[in-house]
């Protein structure tokens, strides 16, 4: 959606779904293990600044 069809807003929604879905698995991985919780926790991070960059160019290109 972002770089194909160049719907920056459509796509921003998906990457918010999906760091609120890596936010979800997260804790449910800490309940399970610490471990788990911690190497899932870049991801979790990759996520977050992948959103914050699609929101900027959304924001810069409306």
């Amino acid at each position: 959606m972002f770089f194909g069809a160049r719907q920056f807003g459509l796509a921003l929604l998906d990457i918010v779904l999906l760091l609120a879905a890596v936010t979800i698995t997260l804790v449910r991985f800490h309940r399970l293990s610490r471990v788990a919780a911690l190497l899932f926790l870049p991801y979790l991070l990759w996520v977050a600044f992948a959103t914050a960059l699609n929101a900027a160019v959304w924001q810069l290109n409306t």
